[in-house]
């Protein structure tokens, strides 16, 4: 299960949650991978990405088996 910290804007995490399942349906990393990927093509950013900034994908924590 992913979840959050505190409060944060819906496009953000629909932009990360975007990130986390394309990754991890390459079938080629764990989730905890995928979710770390998925957290630094937000924090490096580029044209489409204004969401660089750690309140928008540092609040995201996977609890769990992380496999």
């Amino acid at each position: 299960m992913i979840a959050s910290l505190w409060e944060v804007s819906d496009p953000s995490t629909a932009q990360l949650m975007e990130e986390f399942y394309k990754k991890l349906a390459t079938g080629k990393m764990t989730k905890s991978e995928a979710l770390r990927k998925a957290q630094l093509s937000l924090l490096h950013p580029n044209k489409s990405n204004e969401y660089s900034h750690p309140y928008y994908w540092s609040p995201f924590i996977l609890i769990g088996n992380g496999l």
